[in-house]
């Protein structure tokens, strides 16, 4: 038996499992998708975004790439934001990274991982912009702490001056954008204080938050 056997053994016996269980489940799961919540988050296996926020499927509209990482110039996940605010009509953007986040530590250590280097190179970014902040801090970990929230903080950023945003809050949509990092070690998600639903909300909520990152030194 293959592995790719046993995976589809495993499919049936889950099908099966959920139809006992919730004979009306699938056919409830074929209708329109009328998710609420989008969520940009890390690719790592670790970080199952359903199962976080304890949703079933067809209840959170997900993009993941390496580091939780949104630039302007990313067709992919620009498409998905535009999808999920103009089409789905989500209410909530939820830009989750997590600490221990491999993507973050090759930025933040100059490690060499491949083509990939060329994504991270944003996070990079990220940690010049912050390099004050991040050279206070003397321990590697919490450094690497620090950083995942830098860029989760810097993320939910770009996310709200993406012009489908912009757009949707201009025509009076109701949208809000958050920033989250997850903890491994516990399954728990630290909110870094951000609830944004307009272009001055951002403006407001900003600084404050960059400050409570620079302020905290407890170790996620």
């Amino acid at each position: 038996m293959s592995r790719l056997d046993e995976l589809l053994n495993k499919n049936e016996a889950w099908a099966a499992r959920i139809e006992a269980e919730d004979p009306t489940f699938f056919q409830r799961l074929s209708g329109i998708q009328t998710p609420k919540f989008l969520w940009i988050g890390c690719s790592d296996s670790r970080v199952p975004a359903n199962q976080i926020v304890d949703m079933a499927p067809g209840e959170v509209f997900v993009h993941r790439n390496i580091a939780n990482v949104v630039v302007h110039t990313d067709l992919n996940c620009l498409s998905v934001i535009q999808f999920a605010v103009d089409v789905l009509k989500v209410e909530h953007i939820l830009v989750v990274g997590h600490y221990g986040c491999g993507g973050v530590l090759a930025a933040l250590d100059g490690q060499r991982v491949g083509l990939a280097d060329n994504w991270i190179r944003h996070v990079k970014d990220v940690a010049r912009r912050h390099e004050v902040l991040l050279a206070e801090i003397d321990d590697h970990g919490l450094r690497h702490d620090r950083l995942c929230e830098l860029n989760v903080l810097q993320q939910v950023a770009n996310v709200c001056e993406t012009t489908i945003v912009r757009d949707a809050w201009a025509s009076g949509q109701s949208l809000h954008v958050y920033g989250w990092v997850y903890t491994l070690r516990d399954g728990r998600v630290h909110d870094l204080g951000l609830d944004i639903g307009s272009e001055q909300a951002l403006a407001e909520q900003y600084a404050p938050a960059l400050a409570r990152i620079g302020a905290d030194r407890e170790d996620r």
